[in-house]
């Protein structure tokens, strides 16, 4: 059984963030190169019936001719696709590693097939739509080993909920603050996102919350992602990352938990990307549990 680690830093705060919407909590913090790795594309998405927008960055060395794994890396709400690229220093950091990042647009739809939208098939666009695209157009190795997904706050969840529910397709899950409690109770602890997330999964008695909760996913999925979490002292997020962190622990699954001093905001994120880029690195490098030493 591969190791697990608990890193833990707990900071009494007086205040919680405001709010933690991507597009309005913090100021950019980009550090891109002159030079820029990233491509702007387009596809039409079979799923959603239309055309979908995604970032790519490109390893250092692709132009080797060879293959090379990929990690997807997903928003927030009320962001896009462009957030990770134009408000962290996602190109600096990534200079030196060798793997895509494919950043792709998704609305506010908490990657998750809508309840009530028929047309809305958000799972379905990252898990088959997606993939699919990137896997004809860009040399990537199509296997489980060489492919992660990640994201921040609903990417979070996204990332560690598409990875418990299609374990054939990714090995690893990262999450920066993520916000695990979506299906579950967030509607009745932040109002403000309660129409939204009604619109996505439902009323209570509706099954897609059930098929989308993470705590519950954990029952029934049988092969593993290894899953990084990572969350700021400071987030409303927290409670849920602790809640999760227990919970892999007691099943004694493969995980680590980062808590250090933050909150729901572009500095904590920008912060805490670097070192789950070389995590993901690491992840790939060997194939198994990363070596943290």
């Amino acid at each position: 059984m591969p190791r697990k680690a608990l890193v833990c830093c707990f900071i009494l705060l007086s205040t919680l963030p405001a709010s933690f919407a991507q597009k309005t909590d913090a100021v950019p913090t980009s550090q891109s190169s002159e030079e820029t790795l990233a491509e702007d594309s387009v596809f039409r998405s079979r799923s959603l019936d239309r055309d979908m927008h995604y970032l790519v960055l490109l390893p250092h060395d692709y132009g080797n001719g060879r293959n090379f794994p990929v990690l997807y890396l997903l928003h927030g709400i009320y962001g896009d696709y462009k957030n990770w690229d134009t408000r962290t220093g996602l190109e600096s950091y990534a200079r030196t590693i060798s793997f895509l990042i494919v950043m792709p647009d998704a609305d506010d739809s908490w990657y998750t097939n809508s309840a009530t939208v028929p047309h809305d098939k958000f799972e379905d666009y990252i898990a088959r739509d997606l993939i699919s695209e990137i896997d004809a157009k860009y040399r990537t190795i199509r296997e489980r080993h060489a492919r992660a997904i990640a994201g921040l706050s609903m990417g979070g969840y996204g990332a560690v909920k598409l990875a418990l529910k299609y374990p054939e397709l990714f090995a690893f899950a990262g999450s920066l603050s993520g916000a695990f409690n979506a299906p579950q109770n967030l509607g009745h602890l932040r109002p403000e996102f309660r129409a939204k997330l009604q619109e996505v999964f439902g009323d209570a008695s509706n099954r897609t919350r059930r098929e989308n909760d993470i705590f519950l996913l954990l029952k029934t999925t049988h092969e593993y992602p290894y899953l990084y979490l990572a969350c700021g002292t400071g987030d409303f997020f927290l409670a849920t990352n602790r809640d999760l962190a227990v919970r892999l622990s007691s099943q004694k699954l493969p995980y680590e938990y980062h808590e250090t001093a933050g909150g729901h905001t572009w500095e904590y994120w920008d912060s805490a990307l670097d070192p789950m880029l070389h995590t993901v690195a690491r992840y790939f490098k060997s194939g198994a549990t990363p070596d943290r030493k």
